[in-house]
Protein backbone atom coordinates (compact mmCIF):
# COMPACT_ATOMS: atom_id res chain seq x y z
CA UNK A 1 0.00 0.00 0.00
CA UNK A 2 1.17 3.54 -0.68
CA UNK A 3 2.07 5.82 2.20
CA UNK A 4 -0.77 8.06 3.42
CA UNK A 5 0.07 11.09 5.57
CA UNK A 6 -2.55 13.31 7.13
CA UNK A 7 -2.03 16.97 7.92
CA UNK A 8 -3.88 19.53 9.98
CA UNK A 9 -4.24 22.83 8.12
CA UNK A 10 -4.17 25.95 10.30
CA UNK A 11 -0.74 26.62 11.84
CA UNK A 12 0.56 23.28 10.59
CA UNK A 13 0.66 23.73 6.82
CA UNK A 14 -0.65 27.28 6.66
CA UNK A 15 -0.18 30.43 8.71
CA UNK A 16 -3.77 31.58 8.92
CA UNK A 17 -3.59 33.16 12.36
CA UNK A 18 -3.98 36.82 11.43
CA UNK A 19 -6.94 36.26 9.11
CA UNK A 20 -8.74 34.12 11.69
CA UNK A 21 -7.95 36.53 14.52
CA UNK A 22 -9.15 39.52 12.48
CA UNK A 23 -12.50 37.84 11.84
CA UNK A 24 -12.94 36.77 15.47
CA UNK A 25 -11.99 40.20 16.79
CA UNK A 26 -14.53 41.78 14.41
CA UNK A 27 -17.30 39.53 15.74
CA UNK A 28 -16.36 40.14 19.37
CA UNK A 29 -16.18 43.91 18.85
CA UNK A 30 -19.55 43.95 17.08
CA UNK A 31 -21.08 42.24 20.12
CA UNK A 32 -19.37 44.51 22.66
CA UNK A 33 -16.97 41.91 24.03
CA UNK A 34 -13.61 43.27 25.23
CA UNK A 35 -11.17 40.56 24.14
CA UNK A 36 -7.38 40.65 23.94
CA UNK A 37 -5.96 39.69 20.55
CA UNK A 38 -3.34 37.47 22.18
CA UNK A 39 -6.11 35.50 23.87
CA UNK A 40 -7.85 35.04 20.53
CA UNK A 41 -4.62 33.91 18.85
CA UNK A 42 -4.21 31.27 21.56
CA UNK A 43 -7.46 29.63 20.37
CA UNK A 44 -6.38 29.16 16.74
CA UNK A 45 -7.08 25.60 15.71
CA UNK A 46 -9.96 25.03 18.13
CA UNK A 47 -13.47 24.53 16.72
CA UNK A 48 -15.42 27.77 16.84
CA UNK A 49 -18.14 26.19 18.96
CA UNK A 50 -15.47 26.04 21.66
CA UNK A 51 -14.17 29.58 21.02
CA UNK A 52 -17.28 31.78 20.93
CA UNK A 53 -18.68 30.63 24.30
CA UNK A 54 -15.46 31.77 26.00
CA UNK A 55 -16.50 35.40 25.52
CA UNK A 56 -20.07 35.36 24.20
CA UNK A 57 -21.75 32.45 26.00
CA UNK A 58 -25.25 33.89 25.71
CA UNK A 59 -25.21 34.74 22.02
CA UNK A 60 -26.53 32.50 19.25
CA UNK A 61 -23.67 30.34 18.01
CA UNK A 62 -25.14 30.11 14.50
CA UNK A 63 -25.41 33.90 14.26
CA UNK A 64 -21.83 34.38 15.45
CA UNK A 65 -20.64 31.72 13.03
CA UNK A 66 -22.37 33.41 10.10
CA UNK A 67 -20.76 36.74 11.00
CA UNK A 68 -17.34 35.12 11.36
CA UNK A 69 -17.59 33.26 8.07
CA UNK A 70 -18.66 36.38 6.20
CA UNK A 71 -15.61 38.33 7.36
CA UNK A 72 -13.11 35.45 7.20
CA UNK A 73 -14.29 34.31 3.79
CA UNK A 74 -13.88 37.77 2.29
CA UNK A 75 -10.80 39.09 4.08
CA UNK A 76 -9.14 36.28 6.04
CA UNK A 77 -8.61 33.52 3.52
CA UNK A 78 -6.58 35.72 1.11
CA UNK A 79 -4.11 36.36 3.96
CA UNK A 80 -3.22 32.66 4.23
CA UNK A 81 0.46 31.83 3.72
CA UNK A 82 2.36 28.56 3.64
CA UNK A 83 4.48 27.86 6.69
CA UNK A 84 8.18 27.06 6.14
CA UNK A 85 8.71 23.53 4.91
CA UNK A 86 5.04 22.86 4.06
CA UNK A 87 5.49 22.50 0.31
CA UNK A 88 8.66 20.46 0.76
CA UNK A 89 6.86 18.11 3.18
CA UNK A 90 4.06 17.50 0.68
CA UNK A 91 6.58 17.03 -2.13
CA UNK A 92 8.54 14.51 -0.05
CA UNK A 93 5.43 12.37 0.38
CA UNK A 94 4.54 12.52 -3.30
CA UNK A 95 8.14 11.69 -4.22
CA UNK A 96 7.74 8.26 -2.62
CA UNK A 97 4.34 7.67 -4.21
CA UNK A 98 2.37 8.69 -1.14
CA UNK A 99 -0.88 10.57 -0.67
CA UNK A 100 -1.49 13.76 1.32
CA UNK A 101 -4.77 14.04 3.24
CA UNK A 102 -5.70 17.35 4.90
CA UNK A 103 -8.10 17.00 7.86
CA UNK A 104 -9.15 20.27 9.48
CA UNK A 105 -11.59 21.77 11.95
CA UNK A 106 -12.42 24.34 9.23
CA UNK A 107 -15.45 23.74 7.05
CA UNK A 108 -14.44 21.96 3.88
CA UNK A 109 -15.07 24.71 1.35
CA UNK A 110 -12.86 27.06 3.40
CA UNK A 111 -10.19 24.35 3.57
CA UNK A 112 -10.30 24.03 -0.21
CA UNK A 113 -10.15 27.80 -0.72
CA UNK A 114 -7.14 28.13 1.58
CA UNK A 115 -5.37 25.27 -0.22
CA UNK A 116 -6.08 27.04 -3.52
CA UNK A 117 -4.76 30.38 -2.25
CA UNK A 118 -1.45 28.88 -1.11
CA UNK A 119 -1.21 26.56 -4.13
CA UNK A 120 -0.52 23.36 -2.23
CA UNK A 121 -0.94 20.09 -4.21
CA UNK A 122 -2.77 17.87 -1.71
CA UNK A 123 -4.77 14.80 -2.68
CA UNK A 124 -7.94 15.06 -0.60
CA UNK A 125 -9.41 17.35 2.05
CA UNK A 126 -11.85 16.94 4.93
CA UNK A 127 -13.39 19.63 7.11
CA UNK A 128 -15.37 20.25 10.28
CA UNK A 129 -13.46 17.63 12.28
CA UNK A 130 -11.54 17.88 15.54
CA UNK A 131 -9.50 15.49 17.71
CA UNK A 132 -10.94 11.94 17.71
CA UNK A 133 -13.37 12.86 14.92
CA UNK A 134 -10.36 13.51 12.70
CA UNK A 135 -9.11 10.09 13.73
CA UNK A 136 -12.14 8.37 12.19
CA UNK A 137 -11.32 9.82 8.76
CA UNK A 138 -7.62 9.09 9.14
CA UNK A 139 -8.44 5.48 9.94
CA UNK A 140 -10.62 5.19 6.84
CA UNK A 141 -7.83 6.71 4.74
CA UNK A 142 -5.32 4.32 6.36
CA UNK A 143 -3.03 7.17 7.33
CA UNK A 144 0.26 6.05 8.86
CA UNK A 145 1.16 9.52 10.15
CA UNK A 146 -0.84 12.56 11.22
CA UNK A 147 0.94 15.90 11.36
CA UNK A 148 -0.47 18.69 13.52
CA UNK A 149 0.27 21.44 16.00
CA UNK A 150 -2.20 20.83 18.79
CA UNK A 151 -3.10 18.37 21.54
CA UNK A 152 -6.25 17.56 19.56
CA UNK A 153 -4.09 16.43 16.65
CA UNK A 154 -2.21 14.01 18.90
CA UNK A 155 -5.56 12.59 20.00
CA UNK A 156 -6.58 12.30 16.34
CA UNK A 157 -3.45 10.30 15.50
CA UNK A 158 -4.02 7.96 18.44
CA UNK A 159 -7.64 7.39 17.43
CA UNK A 160 -6.40 6.33 13.99
CA UNK A 161 -3.53 4.21 15.34
CA UNK A 162 -1.20 6.54 13.42
CA UNK A 163 2.10 8.09 14.39
CA UNK A 164 1.63 11.57 15.89
CA UNK A 165 4.04 14.13 14.45
CA UNK A 166 3.68 17.65 15.86
CA UNK A 167 5.23 21.01 15.06
CA UNK A 168 5.55 23.91 17.48
CA UNK A 169 4.23 26.47 14.98
CA UNK A 170 0.77 26.60 16.56
CA UNK A 171 -0.64 28.11 19.76
CA UNK A 172 0.66 25.37 22.09
CA UNK A 173 4.20 25.56 23.43
CA UNK A 174 6.73 22.77 23.07
CA UNK A 175 6.33 22.00 26.76
CA UNK A 176 2.54 21.78 26.48
CA UNK A 177 2.82 19.47 23.48
CA UNK A 178 5.39 17.25 25.19
CA UNK A 179 2.95 16.73 28.07
CA UNK A 180 0.64 15.08 25.53
CA UNK A 181 3.35 12.53 24.58
CA UNK A 182 3.52 12.88 20.79
CA UNK A 183 5.64 10.36 18.91
CA UNK A 184 7.67 13.10 17.21
CA UNK A 185 8.00 16.82 17.92
CA UNK A 186 9.91 19.32 15.78
CA UNK A 187 10.18 23.08 15.43
CA UNK A 188 8.85 23.29 11.88
CA UNK A 189 7.99 21.27 8.79
CA UNK A 190 11.45 21.97 7.39
CA UNK A 191 12.44 18.92 9.44
CA UNK A 192 9.75 16.64 8.04
CA UNK A 193 11.42 15.55 4.79
CA UNK A 194 14.69 14.35 6.37
CA UNK A 195 12.74 12.67 9.19
CA UNK A 196 10.45 10.90 6.70
CA UNK A 197 13.45 9.55 4.78
CA UNK A 198 14.94 8.10 7.98
CA UNK A 199 11.57 6.69 9.06
CA UNK A 200 10.99 4.95 5.75
CA UNK A 201 14.50 3.48 5.79
CA UNK A 202 13.93 2.16 9.31
CA UNK A 203 10.71 0.47 8.19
Amino acid sequence: MSLVVGFDLDMTLVDSAEGIADALMKVFADHGADVRRDDVLATIGLPLDMVFPMWLPDESYEQLLDEYRDHYGRFGIPKSRLLPGAREAVDAIHAVGGRVVVVSAKKKDFVDRVIEVVGLPVDVTYGYLFAEHKGHVLLEERAAIYVGDHEGDIRAARAADALSFVVTTGPMTREELLECNPDVIVESLTEFGPWLERWLEAR
